[in-house]
């Protein structure tokens, strides 16, 4: 044994110094992980007195309903705002009849086309055809045909820049009642004050009927980017100042203390921030794809975490132990990130696309759009499915645990709310046929590139109504997850024995400790311990 103690000795002297501090360095990070891993997943006979309590559980029914109250007034404001502000749209028309080459018949063209005068705050330009056939008994048809394309550029000095050569896409011009409104191209920046298109057809000048053509250039009201400008501004002050308010509130309590959704609501409301885009004014100050692409990022990035938040809400709430993350989250983590994934995807291949071809769109140009598009519903209906699984093992495994209960009833109560509106405010811009036809919108999430399709009424009702319910959505819940002004008060209270039979009420003696918010006194304060209150808020 001696001897094997100098070897030792002998060979730990010969190690290499660098080798030593290596080690010393990893055994530092691996127990940093392993405090932080203690941290975020408490053991499960901690977790119940542990938890920092909400600002839930103290509200009464007449503060739910004035919560509820509150909301829907928030939300109505920016609605009645939306209506009563400018048009999102400015539009400029072209009958094909005025623009057609000498000669030519409007079922093929030449079209000399030029747009209004741009700047930076018309954001993007779209140029769309809508065609209307003479013969109104035909009923519905469908006609393919080809469109090429050229476009110029008009420099400040009057000079022509080519932009690019002549394109050739394959369309279908479908009519019903009316005609299907074909883009013809899309920018998503503007270069240039000017613009000029030379349009053809082909494929249509065989059809026995006449056909009426109009070109129509759509661009976004300067007057409505300034609204959009000070509207994004206000929220990201609101949501800074939300999130600090909701940090301050829990600075006193260890991150292991907080519930499963105080921990997400510190995760939500940064995202939130970048939801709202403060980097937004760069979109006016640069002629790059750079800000468009960043804000699709951002409200991707926002929109997603928001439906895994749900995920893990709803299991994390009857789940009180430790949360592994191959059997917690990885499940869920796949789901969401796979929407997300197609959403970013989709969003990126359409603006590298755009940037050299003005006329491309993923619905048209992709050949396997439509795989990809079952490939989503798939994913969507297991997510919905898989949802709901969690919603009703919650509510029935929930139903006779009072505190559970609230947090359970309250999130689904206005979780409902927002996803009703949401509904509504879908089918009132698109129509009974939303999702056929803007798939590509609600992948991109990227409300500004896709405006103009389904026949979008021309208000900023519905971009501020949905930025105001989201937002609002989530000031509502940072404001009931939040603890209570005396709650690290109340809880040193109810740990302290000396005062712990004295301040229960009735029904906390009848449902014990077994409740991870169990800290609560229902909002009384306790006069014989002011001092100490006192001494504990200095702190």
């Amino acid at each position: 044994p001696l001897c094997v103690i100098m070897d030792t000795d002998y060979s730990s002297g010969l190690e290499n110094p660098l080798f030593s501090e290596l080690k010393y360095f990893c055994r530092k990070i691996q127990e940093a992980y392993n405090e932080l891993k203690e941290d975020l997943t408490p053991h499960r006979d901690d977790r119940f007195y542990r938890l920092a309590p909400m600002r839930l559980y103290t509200l009464s029914k007449r503060h739910f309903v004035l919560v509820f109250v509150v909301f829907l007034l928030c939300f109505g404001l920016t609605v009645f705002i939306g209506i009563a502000g400018p048009r999102i749209i400015a539009e400029q028309e072209h009958n094909g009849d005025h623009v057609v080459a000498k000669n030519f018949s409007v079922k093929t063209g030449p079209f000399s086309l030029q747009s209004p005068p741009l700047t930076t705050y018309n954001q993007q330009l779209w140029l769309t055809c809508l065609m209307q056939a003479e013969n109104s008994n035909m009923g519905d048809f469908q006609q393919p045909f080809d469109i090429n394309v050229e476009l110029n550029g008009v420099m400040q000095d009057a000079s022509m820049m080519h932009i690019n050569a002549v394109q050739q896409k394959s369309r279908t011009l479908h009519c019903g009642a009316k005609c299907d409104e074909i883009i013809v191209l899309h920018l998503g920046y503007l270069n240039y004050t000017q613009y000029k298109v030379s349009v053809s057809f082909r494929g249509l000048e065989n059809i026995t009927y006449e056909i009426k053509v109009k070109f129509v250039w759509k661009t976004y009201n300067p007057t409505f980017s300034q609204v959009e400008i000070w509207f994004r501004f206000v929220f990201v002050v609101l949501t800074f100042m939300v999130t600090c308010m909701f940090a301050h509130s829990l600075r006193k309590f260890s991150m292991r203390d907080w519930g499963i959704e105080q921990k997400w609501m510190s995760i939500l409301l940064p995202l939130l921030l970048l939801y709202n885009d403060p980097f937004f004014p760069l979109a006016f100050l640069v002629n790059s794809w750079f800000p468009g692409t960043l804000d699709a990022f951002f409200q991707a990035l926002f929109l997603c975490a928001l439906l895994l938040f749900w995920l893990c809400v709803y299991h994390g709430i009857r789940v009180q132990g430790e949360r592994k993350f191959l059997t917690f989250y990885l499940p869920k983590l796949i789901i969401v990130g796979l929407l997300w994934l197609s959403a970013v995807t989709l969003g990126i291949w359409q603006t590298v696309n755009e940037l050299s071809d003005p006329t491309y769109q993923n619905n048209m140009d992709i050949a396997h759009f439509q795989g990809m598009k079952v490939f989503f519903l798939i994913i969507v209906s297991l997510y919905i499915l898989y949802l709901i699984f969690l919603i009703v093992r919650a509510c029935s495994e929930l139903k006779n645990m009072p505190y559970s209960d609230l947090r359970l009833k309250f999130l689904t109560a206005l979780t409902f709310v927002v996803l009703v509106i949401s509904v509504i405010i879908l089918y009132l811009r698109f129509g009974a046929k939303a999702l056929q036809k803007s798939f590509v919108a609600e992948l991109s999430t990227h409300y500004q590139n896709y405006i103009l399709s389904a026949g979008f009424n021309d208000i900023p009702a519905e971009f501020l109504s949905f930025y105001g319910l989201l937002n609002f959505y989530l000031y509502t819940l940072a404001f009931v997850y939040s603890p209570s002004k005396n709650a690290l008060y109340d809880s040193q209270l109810k740990d302290n024995p000396a005062f712990s039979m004295l301040n229960d009420s009735d029904d906390e003696v009848i449902y014990g400790s077994d409740y991870e918010d169990l800290p609560l006194q229902n909002g009384r304060a306790i006069k014989a311990t002011a001092k100490y209150q006192d001494e504990t808020d200095s702190d």
